[in-house]
C-alpha cells in the first residue's frame, strides 16, 4: 500500500463525517474547509482558486460532474511528498472531524481513552482492506487482538472473539467498520484485559511498532566517542535510522544512528567490564553498545540486520510486507473454499438435470470431496498446531525470562550482601588503621619524652660530677690547711742562755729574725681564717652537691614515668599489631612468655620499632655506673672531715 492510498483512507473517513444525509453529497463550504486543513496539515501551497474554478456554477447548474476525487488526487494527494509532514498529526486531523459526528463521547465503562482511540483508528486504518466502505476482516482483527494480547505478556484466549463473531455473522462475513471496532474493543467483547493502563501501554507498544515502523525498542549501555564512557541509553530502531534517547518517555533525543546499505552488525567479545556487546559499524564511525543479557543481543542484531534487509529491498516498513502475505495467504484459502463450494453444486445441477452417473463417476466425485475436506481439515490443523507451537513458545520464553529474573535478583541479593559485608571489614579495617595510627603517634611522643628526661637525667649527673670533683678538690685543700695548723700549734718556744757580750748580739739578730718573721706572718693571712674559708667554700659545695642530687632524683623519676608510658603503648601496640582472636588465646599466652614482643611479616613489632625510632632520634649511651659508688667516697670524706674540724 503506497502513500497515498495510507491518505486517502483518513480523507475518506473525514469525507464521510461531512456526509450527514449519507447520499454521497458534500457542501462545497464543508470541501473548502477540509480541503484548506489538509492543505495546511500536508504542508502544501493552498490555492482556493482552483477548487471554485473546479466547481464553477452557471444557470444550469455546477459544470464540474466528477465529484471531489479529481481535485483531490490533481491538488493534494499527487503533490505529496513523504518525509515533508507529520503522518501522526494529519491523521490527527483526520480524526478529530470524523470524531465529532461518529464518536462524540466514550461509551460508559469504556476501557478505551481519546488518546486509545485515536491510534486504533490509525491501526484500522493500516489493517482494513483497500476498498470502500473500509472494513476490518475478522483474521486482520484476531492478527491485531493477538499482538496486544503479546504485548501485555498473557496467554491469548480466542474465545471472546470467537463467540463475537459466532453472534455477528456480517462482521465474521465481511468484516468490522472502525466503529464497530472501537466498540467491541472497548467494551471487552474481542479481548480480556485486566486493566486501562495495562491496555494503554500495550497499545502505545505496538502502535510504535506496526504505525511508526519500530523494529524494536529499549535501553542499552552505549560507549562515548568522546570521553569513551558508558552511558545508558533508550534506543529505538527503525528500517532507516537507530535513534537514542535519555529515557523511555522519548523527549531528549542524544542523537541517531542513520543505517545505509554500507552499514555492518557485528557481535564483539566480553571486554573493558562490559559483556553482552554489539557494534554497528557505518562509513565513518563505529558505535559500541551493550545489551543487558544474551538473549537481548541476539534480538537487537536480529532486528538490526531485518532493518538493513528492508533498507536493500526498499521497504519503509516490515508490517506491510506481513500485511500483503497475509492478505495472499487469505485469498488462497478462499479460492479452496470456492472449488469445494462449485465442486458441490456442480454436482446437484447435474443431478437435477436428470443425468445419471456411473458408479465409478460417483466415486470418483466423492474421492474429490473428500480431498477437498481432507485438505481443509489439514489446513485447519496446521493453524491449530502453529498456533499452539506459537502459544508453547511464548510461555517457554515467558518462563526463562522468569527464571533469569531470579537468577538475577538472588544474584543481586549475593552481591549485595557481600558488598555490605566488605563495607562492615573495610570499615573495621580503616578503625584498626586509625587506631594504630594514634597509638604509633603516642609511641613516638612517649619515647620522645624518654629520650628528653634521658638527656637530662645524664646533664644531672654530668653536673652532680662536677659538683663531687670540685667537693673533693676542696677538702683536700681543707686537710692540707688543718695539717699546718696543727704543724704550727706544736713548735716549741725559744730559751734564753748565759749571757755575754757576744751572746748579746746573738741575741739581738735572732730577736731581729724574729720580728721580720712575725712581719712576714702579719702579712701573710692566718691559717685559721684560710681553714675557714676553706671550710665555708667546701659547705657550699656540698649544699650545691645536695640540690643536684636531688634534681637528679627528680629526673630520674621523670624518666620512670615515660619509660612506663613507653611500655604502656608499646603493649597497645603489640595487641593491635599481633590482634589474638578467642580460640589463640592459650597459644598466644605460651608465646608471650617466650618472646614477648616477635616480629610479624609485613610489620615491625614495638621493640624493633622503639630501638629504631631511639637510634634515628640521637638517644645517648646508657648512664654511667661508677657515679653512685663517688658519691659514697665523697660522703665519706665529709665526714673524716667533719671529725678532723671537731678535734681543731
Amino acid at each position: 500500500m503506497d502513500l497515498k492510498s495510507e491518505l486517502l483512507k483518513s480523507i475518506w473517513h473525514a469525507f464521510t463525517s461531512l456526509d450527514v444525509e449519507k447520499c454521497g453529497k458534500v457542501s462545497k463550504s464543508q470541501l473548502k474547509v477540509l480541503s484548506h486543513n489538509l492543505h495546511t496539515v500536508l504542508n502544501l501551497p493552498h490555492d482556493p482558486v482552483a477548487l471554485e474554478e473546479h466547481f464553477r456554477d452557471d444557470d444550469d447548474g455546477p459544470v464540474s460532474k466528477q465529484g471531489y476525487m479529481p481535485y483531490l488526487n490533481t491538488y493534494i494527494l499527487d503533490k505529496v511528498k513523504e518525509g515533508t509532514f507529520d503522518k501522526e498529526k494529519f491523521d490527527d486531523v483526520c480524526w478529530m472531524m470524523t470524531r465529532k459526528k461518529n464518536y462524540l463521547t466514550l461509551p460508559q465503562g469504556s476501557l478505551l481513552s481519546e488518546n486509545d482511540s485515536f491510534k486504533l483508528f490509525c491501526l484500522f486504518n493500516l489493517l482494513s482492506e483497500d476498498r470502500y466502505p473500509l472494513l476490518m476482516v475478522a483474521e486482520e482483527a484476531e492478527y491485531l487482538v493477538k499482538k496486544f494480547s503479546v504485548a501485555m505478556s498473557q496467554e491469548w484466549d480466542s474465545r471472546p472473539l470467537e463467540d463475537l463473531l459466532s453472534q455477528d455473522a456480517s462482521a465474521r462475513e465481511e468484516g468490522l467498520s472502525v466503529w464497530r471496532f472501537l466498540e467491541h474493543l472497548g467494551a471487552g467483547h474481542m479481548l480480556r484485559v485486566p486493566s486501562g493502563e495495562a491496555f494503554s501501554l500495550a497499545l502505545n507498544e505496538v502502535f510504535l511498532e506496526m504505525y511508526h515502523g519500530v523494529l524494536k525498542m529499549g535501553y542499552m549501555w552505549k560507549k562515548g566517542h568522546m570521553r569513551r564512557n558508558w552511558t545508558e541509553r533508550w534506543f529505538v530502531l527503525k528500517p532507516s535510522s537507530m535513534t537514542y534517547y535519555v529515557s523511555e518517555q522519548l523527549k531528549d533525543q542524544r542523537g541517531a544512528i542513520q543505517l545505509d546499505k554500507t552499514c555492518v552488525v557485528e557481535a564483539l567479545p566480553d571486554r573493558d567490564g562490559k559483556r553482552c556487546l554489539l557494534c554497528v559499524k557505518t562509513l565513518n564511525k563505529s558505535y559500541e553498545m551493550s545489551a543487558s543479557d544474551q538473549r537481548h543481543k541476539v534480538e537487537w542484531i536480529q532486528a538490526l540486520q531485518t532493518a538493513l534487509r528492508l533498507l536493500g529491498e526498499g521497504k519503509s516498513t516490515l508490517h506491510k510486507e506481513l500485511k500483503l502475505k497475509r492478505r495472499v495467504q487469505r485469498e488462497r484459502s478462499q479460492r479452496g473454499r470456492n472449488l469445494s463450494t462449485c465442486s458441490n453444486s456442480s454436482n446437484l445441477s447435474q443431478s437435477d438435470d436428470g443425468y445419471q452417473e456411473t458408479d465409478e463417476d460417483r466415486e470418483r466425485h466423492n474421492q474429490q470431496i473428500d480431498s477437498i475436506i481432507q485438505l481443509a481439515r489439514e489446513q485447519e490443523n496446521r493453524r491449530r498446531d502453529a498456533e499452539e507451537e506459537e502459544r508453547s513458545r511464548q510461555q517457554e520464553v515467558q518462563r526463562e525470562l522468569e527464571r533469569q529474573l531470579k537468577e538475577a535478583q538472588m544474584m543481586r541479593d549475593s552481591m549485595q550482601l557481600e558488598m555490605e559485608q566488605k563495607e562492615q571489614e573495610a570499615q573495621q579495617q580503616r578503625r584498626r588503621i586509625e587506631e594504630l595510627e594514634e597509638t604509633q603517634r603516642r609511641l613516638e611522643a612517649a619515647l620522645q619524652e624518654e629520650i628528653q628526661a634521658d638527656r637530662e637525667e645524664e646533664g644531672a649527673r654530668e653536673e652532680l660530677q662536677r659538683f663531687l670533683e670540685a667537693e673533693e678538690e676542696k677538702s683536700r685543700q681543707c686537710q692540707l690547711l688543718q695539717e699546718q695548723h696543727r704543724a704550727q700549734r706544736v713548735l716549741p718556744p725559744a730559751e734564753e742562755g748565759p749571757g755575754g757580750g757576744g751572746e748579746d748580739e746573738e741575741e739581738v739578730k735572732e730577736e731581729e729574725e724574729r720580728e721580720e718573721e712575725v712581719e712576714e706572718r702579719e702579712e701573710e693571712p692566718s691559717p685559721s681564717s684560710a681553714l675557714d674559708c676553706a671550710a665555708q667554700e667546701l659547705q657550699d659545695l656540698r649544699e650545691s652537691r645536695q640540690r643536684s642530687r636531688k634534681h637528679l632524683e627528680e629526673v630520674q623519676e621523670k624518666l620512670r614515668n615515660a619509660s612506663q608510658h613507653v611500655r604502656h603503648w608499646n603493649v597497645q601496640l603489640n595487641r593491635l599489631m599481633t590482634p589474638i582472636s578467642p580460640g589463640d588465646r592459650t597459644e598466644h599466652r605460651k608465646t608471650t612468655k617466650q618472646n614477648m614482643c616477635p616480629k610479624k611479616e609485613g610489620a615491625l613489632a614495638s621493640t624493633e620499632f622503639i630501638s629504631k625510632y631511639k637510634s634515628r632520634a640521637g638517644s645517648p649511651p646508657p648512664e654511667p655506673q661508677g657515679l653512685d659508688k663517688h658519691t659514697d667516697t665523697v660522703s665519706k670524706s665529709e665526714c673524716s672531715d667533719d671529725t678532723a674540724k671537731g678535734q681543731g
